[in-house]
């Protein structure tokens, strides 16, 4: 056994430096490339930035699927970059079926096959850390075994060594945004991803919190076939969002859709500090009745319901225009040594998303026809914080913008029109931060939810 863990953990250190040689060089011309701007070489960004999303389409894997989530953060990259890694798309090549059977023999043992009824050979989807395959329980279920492709561990940690530069690279010639916390929590939260049997704790703690929403499905996952590196867990039938799109559905179909999409992110938020941080199209599934499924529990975001109270507070503040309840509100976020003019950048930005929620009447979730509305606001508000000496957001701020800005892309593509000022006012009735304290505290220990890791400087 001693002799296994030390080849694991010479693969693991191999895998890691065969992995930061292969991405060295694109973050490599990131640097000189920044670096040129910062003297006033000419660059261009636009065609460097083309060349690095194919760099990373081509690695596939962890890297990937973090410049998708930076592309969705305003300002944490440069414009160029934020563009062409929008593109970016999960789907890595599937690994072979004798691969396959070898992997799924060290996570259940080699009498696996025996456990389902049958299991497809080949991948029915393919991401960036897995790959998931067919099956049937021998009762008739069936289910999606999710099976992590190998060498992950070595491959993240890798990859978050050159994101780490690249940021700080970054920082060196804009500090409108301090990305310290930000790298921070996308780190921990990508580690966790790699849990698969934390994500089925996730899969049960959506049950528990979404259980009274017949309008919303998660995956049920299967006791007894679920590991660190599987998950097993029934298979929901439904087509993705953009096929749902393409039928040209009604406008009362796409309301449905988006109200049920609206449920499945913020009532486990605002009832139970809970939100889950990826609302990659991806991720949603339209069934045959407009409702949804949701899909991919991996990145996770637990919240301290002190920062709950901050998130209604700060709405409260922007309907009211009451700066010093603002200020009040960014404190419970996290925020610290705000100068006045710091803040009132941030509220410019806070009031572009609670815009929907101030007026109680059907509306699109942006009126603006211009595409480039959001973008337009969002540097405005990056120069506004350059000019004020910059800002730290807290860890717990990555996500929940995240979830915005992602979410409010969803619901411009269904041109969902929706009172969304009832919605949010339905969802936060009678909110008390003590009593989701003592939710948030039932429903963990109920769907056994593993503390979440976080990282120390």
């Amino acid at each position: 056994m001693a002799r296994e863990r030390d080849l694991d953990r010479g693969s693991s250190v191999l895998g890691e430096l065969k992995r930061f040689a292969r991405t060295s060089g694109a973050v490599g011309g990131i640097a000189a490339r920044l670096a040129g701007a910062r003297v006033g070489l000419r660059t261009d960004k636009t065609a460097h930035a083309e060349d690095l999303r194919a760099i990373l389409g081509g690695l596939k894997g962890p890297l990937m699927k973090v410049a998708q989530l930076l592309s969705t953060i305003p300002n944490a990259l440069p414009d160029e970059y934020a563009a062409e890694l929008a593109h970016l798309q999960a789907n890595a090549p599937p690994m072979g079926w004798s691969f396959v059977r070898r992997r799924m023999s060290t996570e259940l043992g080699p009498g696996w096959e025996g456990r389902y009824a049958t299991f497809d050979r080949d991948a029915a989807a393919a991401a960036s850390l897995g790959q998931v395959h067919r099956a049937t329980l021998p009762d008739g279920r069936a289910v999606a075994a999710k099976l992590q492709y190998p060498d992950m561990v070595s491959t993240v940690e890798a990859d978050l060594r050159q994101l780490r530069i690249a940021v700080s690279l970054y920082h060196r010639i804009d500090n409108a945004i301090q990305q310290d916390e930000v790298y921070k929590e996308l780190a921990d939260r990508l580690r966790e991803e790699l849990d698969y049997a934390r994500e089925a704790a996730h899969l049960r703690l959506y049950r528990l919190m979404l259980g009274g929403h017949p309008e919303i499905s998660v995956p049920e996952p299967i006791e007894g076939l679920c590991s660190a590196r599987l998950l097993t867990m029934t298979w929901l039938d439904g087509v993705s969002l953009q096929t749902y799109l393409d039928t040209n559905p009604s406008q009362e179909s796409r309301n449905q859709t988006a109200r049920a999409i609206f449920t499945a992110w913020y009532l486990p938020f605002y009832q139970y500090g809970v939100i889950h941080g990826d609302p990659h199209l991806g991720n949603f599934q339209v069934r045959p009745d407009n409702n949804l499924n949701l899909l991919d529990f991996g990145a996770i975001r637990i919240f301290r319901p002190r920062f709950v109270q901050g998130v209604v507070d700060l709405q409260h503040a922007v309907e009211r225009d009451d700066m010093a309840a603002a200020y009040h509100a960014y404190e419970g976020w996290g925020f610290t040594n705000l100068s006045h003019e710091t803040m009132d950048v941030l509220t410019e930005w806070a009031r572009f998303l609670y815009e929907p929620l101030l007026q109680d009447r059907a509306r699109p979730i942006q009126e603006s026809d211009d595409p480039l509305f959001g973008r337009a606001i969002a540097e405005r508000v990056h120069a506004g914080l350059k000019r004020t000496g910059g800002v730290k957001p807290p860890r717990e701020f990555v996500l929940i913008d995240r979830s915005a800005v992602g979410l409010g892309s969803v619901f411009l593509r269904l041109r969902a029109n929706l009172n969304w000022h009832r919605l949010y006012h339905e969802t936060v009735a009678g909110f008390d931060s003590a009593a989701l304290a003592e939710r948030q505290a039932a429903a963990l220990a109920e769907a056994r939810v593993p503390p979440p890791l976080q990282e120390k400087g």
